[in-house]
């Protein structure tokens, strides 16, 4: 059980999280020689990720702890079980702030331009599929050998099951992640490992791409990658910028952001009726327990909807908007859920489980490794491989981070890939499983 952080408030977090914010961008816009060489080493987006961490870590913020009452003794509800406080920041950057970054670094997009960029986002992106749903058998084999325990176990508590519910949310998300907890059924009392395995690895990976984010130049160079085409769809769109630029007024900040979080608004109206549509249409859709549950989640369709508000913008008038900054704000709102992604992040927890962990790393880097060798034949870029990786592991929520980090215009790469991951998510991940259960020593 956790201790309360020193800050509890969601307002004094926010403000913490803002001010390591302001410190990473004025810091990395220093004229002084330690700062560029320090963001050299670590890129900005690594540290706004990395400090909200490391708070969190020293437990100065966290987003969950347990409650404890005037003496200091844990609080537990009516079941005898702890009662957990949780800040609500992550949900707000993710429910609110997410789409309307979305629908800002969308609605300028080149949708020409966009398609131009080929088939290498989709072949890394799907190899990065299936170095999910490999990793997990070959992880487990290679652990059976060292540990069997670790990977072993029978019935509903069999290590397995459990981590089919690591392939669903690394192919597609916590939608699909649900899924294969209903599916198989492994015993809820020991979930709660396999979420720490999915936060603390996914989370390593992801700093890790963001690093490689500032050395991209160098791995390109080892890929041998052809960048032409996304260098076009950047010069597409900087150029659109520039061509209709001028000083925003207060009335097109308001304009813009009425426009903005309306939609967002319906978004998320259709996140509620269109699943309650479907799962009168077609009962399955509600069955936790089906491989169609992916289209009841209402984050899916809260990304999706947002996604295609965005491009039809792209269409109209309202695309001008970006000549006044749409983009800019866009990836501030993403900027504050790199911040609230990083919290989440306790890298104390990295060895409450260490077993479990390693089993995660394992599978993590046959990922990794599958996308290297198919990037290196394919001479794919970077940027490919990483957005490719992270609209499986991560998502929608944190696909268009790792995007934008290249150029805001390419943040629709990631997201809509990432939608891509949620439809295919629980199917790859009960191949995973079925490969899984063959290996897992009994």
């Amino acid at each position: 059980m956790k201790q309360p952080p020193i800050f509890t408030e969601d307002f004094v977090v926010f403000g913490i999280l803002m001010l390591v914010l302001g410190l990473v961008f004025y810091t990395s816009s220093s004229s002084n020689t330690f700062w560029k060489k320090f963001y050299t080493i670590f890129p900005s987006l690594l540290m706004c990720y990395l400090l909200p961490s490391i708070l969190s870590s020293l437990n100065i913020i966290s987003p969950e702890w347990n409650v404890v009452d005037s003496t200091g003794n844990f609080v537990m509800d009516e079941n005898m079980k702890p009662v957990v406080a949780k800040l609500s920041i992550y949900k707000v950057a993710s429910r609110l702030l997410l789409p309307a970054a979305l629908i800002l670094m969308t609605l300028s997009i080149d949708m020409k331009a966009l398609f131009g960029l080929g088939s290498k986002a989709l072949i890394m992106f799907l190899t990065g599929t299936v170095g999910v749903i490999l990793g997990g058998p070959i992880a487990i084999l290679i652990v059976s050998f060292i540990s069997p325990d670790t990977v072993g176990g029978a019935g509903f508590d069999a290590v397995w099951r459990g981590l089919s519910t690591l392939a669903g949310s690394w192919i597609g998300g916590g939608a699909n992640q649900t899924a294969m907890l209903e599916i198989y059924q492994y015993n809820q009392e020991k979930y709660g490992a396999m979420v720490l395995v999915d936060i603390v690895v996914a989370n390593i990976w992801m700093a890790i791409l963001l690093y490689g984010i500032g050395k991209k130049d160098v791995i390109d160079k080892f890929f041998n990658a052809d960048n032409t085409a996304i260098e076009s769809l950047k010069e597409k769109v900087s150029s659109f910028s520039a061509s209709i630029a001028r000083m925003p007024s207060l009335k097109d900040y308001m304009i813009i952001l009425g426009v903005v979080f309306g939609a967002v608004g319906l978004s998320h109206w259709a996140s509620v009726v269109i699943p309650e549509a479907l799962i009168v249409a077609f009962p399955s859709v509600g069955d936790k327990s089906s491989m169609l549950s992916t289209f009841s989640d209402g984050f899916f369709w809260m990304i999706t909807v947002a996604t295609a508000i965005g491009i039809i913008f792209s269409f109209t008038p309202i695309k001008n908007y970006e000549g006044m900054g749409a983009s800019k704000l866009g990836s501030v709102l993403i900027y504050i859920l790199v911040a609230s992604i990083g919290m989440r992040m306790d890298l104390s927890s990295v060895l409450s489980n260490p077993g479990l962990i390693v089993v995660g790393l394992i599978w993590m880097s046959i990922h990794a490794l599958l996308l290297i060798i198919v990037g290196k034949i394919i001479k794919a870029p970077f940027f490919f491989l990483a957005v490719g990786s992270q609209a499986n592991i991560g998502g929608a929520a944190s696909a268009p981070i790792v995007a934008n980090e290249f150029h805001p215009s390419l943040a629709s790469v990631g997201v809509l890939l990432a939608i891509f991951g949620y439809i295919v998510g629980t199917y790859g991940a009960i191949l995973s499983t079925i490969l899984m259960e063959m290996v897992a020593p009994i």
